[in-house]
């Protein structure tokens, strides 16, 4: 196995060429200066959907095009020239309600086109995503229950009653390239998923836990097998709703019965490849999509992209 750790460009979702201009966001007034402003330019998000203006590029819109929105986020401003946006444009994350005059439009989620994008866009997008789903998930204070108000730039919601400020949260997540003497990987098909799609084996950190010990209670948990070793990968955000997903290898325990015993409930099936037997199962076995971190790490153990 190479002992070569997957490129940025190799994480679809890790690239970004924004600068997120965080001092700006202690302006007062921020969002209404940049809405007043035509040179910013605004991403819609409609249902988690983005507009699509090329295969690897965005749609933006003028302040003027549409009606703001209850929610909208200042996300940066772009590095590098583009005839779309020239270097230092303001980017502001709009959630719309519906898509009004936008109805027609070309609609695409993250997962499907987040592999193709530019980088600017995929983390352009990747952001947005991330920061609307929380204000959707926390419009209300955890203490008080009061309506939160929206303050700095988007990035921080206060509790009018108590004062508090409550911000944005990430949910980390491991996932492993399990391997075992004969360096063989292990995939499994989570009950959720169509049966003939196979990944890396996969769960939520646990409070007070650390990474490494998330892989070897996890892997254990969802096939039985013990395994050692933990080895950082790369990390990539996945905004479904709100995780940071931390890659990893880990070898199989020395001694450790190699047949998997899948939990039942999560996953459903559990199989150990050869890199001759997955190249030969591709016509069965459907892989996880090029925008996911898991296929960065299966063919990174693979050697090459894999057709499939």
């Amino acid at each position: 196995m190479s002992n070569e750790q997957p490129a940025p460009a190799e994480l679809p979702l890790s690239r970004s060429a924004i600068d997120r201009d965080h001092a700006a966001r202690e302006r007062e007034g921020l969002l209404d200066e940049l809405w007043a402003d035509p040179a910013t330019r605004i991403l819609p998000i409609l249902a988690g959907q983005a507009l699509l203006a090329a295969p690897d590029r965005l749609s933006f819109l003028e302040p003027g095009a549409l009606t703001r929105p209850a929610v909208s986020v200042y996300l940066g401003r772009t590095l590098e020239d583009a005839p779309d946006a020239p270097a230092g444009t303001a980017i502001v994350a709009a959630q719309l309600e519906d898509a009004a005059h936008l109805a027609e439009a070309d609609w695409v989620g993250l997962r499907q086109v987040g592999e193709q994008l530019a980088a600017r866009d995929a983390g352009l997008f990747t952001q947005a995503l991330a920061i609307l789903n929380w204000h959707e998930s926390h419009a209300f204070s955890p203490k008080t229950g009061e309506a939160t108000v929206t303050e700095l730039g988007g990035w921080v919601r206060r509790d009018p009653v108590g004062g508090d400020q409550v911000f944005p949260r990430t949910d980390p997540a491991i996932i492993v390239a399990v391997i075992d003497e004969h360096d063989r990987i292990l995939l499994g098909s989570n009950a959720m998923w169509e049966s003939n799609r196979y990944s890396l084996l996969a769960g939520f950190v646990d409070p007070g836990e650390s990474l490494e010990a998330a892989v070897v209670r996890e892997i254990e948990e969802e096939s039985g097998l013990r395994v050692v070793d933990p080895v950082y990968v790369g990390s990539q955000p996945w905004p479904f709703p709100a995780s940071l997903m931390v890659g990893f290898t880990a070898r199989l325990a020395p001694g450790e019965d190699p047949t998997p015993r899948p939990d039942g409930v999560e996953i459903i099936d559990l199989r150990w490849f050869t890199r001759d037997e997955l190249a030969a199962s591709l016509g069965d076995v459907r892989l996880p999509m090029r925008t996911s971190i898991a296929r960065a790490i299966i063919e990174r153990w693979y050697g090459s992209p894999l057709d499939a």
